[in-house]
């Protein structure tokens, strides 16, 4: 029997989840999909200054898995950059975190989780 599937614990979803080329001359209508827990580990590691075993442990995962999952979301971005091609931030294997600072010690994802609340009750209005 496989193993049950862990999710990757993730503070925030990003605010912007499109990016792509400016000059829109060419027609280029390759996307790349990065997944939301790749999103994460690149905001960790590069933004926040965590080691992978920090982001590991924030992700609730193995430092080997955040290892995979960081190479793959650095290939993403340098393909997205050094070919021009549109980036698009969705899917994975996530799940918010509850958003209390104790429960996961980022310090801001109560902020994040109050935002994220508040455009979904104004998009269903």
């Amino acid at each position: 029997m496989p193993r049950p599937r862990k999710w990757r614990k993730v503070c925030c979803l990003p605010e912007n989840s499109q990016f792509g080329p400016l000059d829109k001359s060419e027609k280029n209508d390759q996307v790349i999909i990065m997944s939301v827990d790749e999103y994460e580990t690149i905001r960790l590691i590069d933004l926040e200054n965590f080691t992978q075993e920090e982001c590991a442990t924030q992700m609730n995962i193995a430092r080997t898995t955040v290892q995979g999952i960081y190479a793959d979301a650095r290939k993403k971005l340098a393909e997205s950059l050094v070919n021009g091609k549109q980036l698009n931030i969705q899917g994975g294997e996530y799940e918010l975190c509850a958003g209390e600072e104790t429960s996961c010690g980022c310090g801001g994802c109560g902020r994040h989780r109050k935002n994220f609340i508040s455009e979904i009750e104004n998009a269903n209005v």
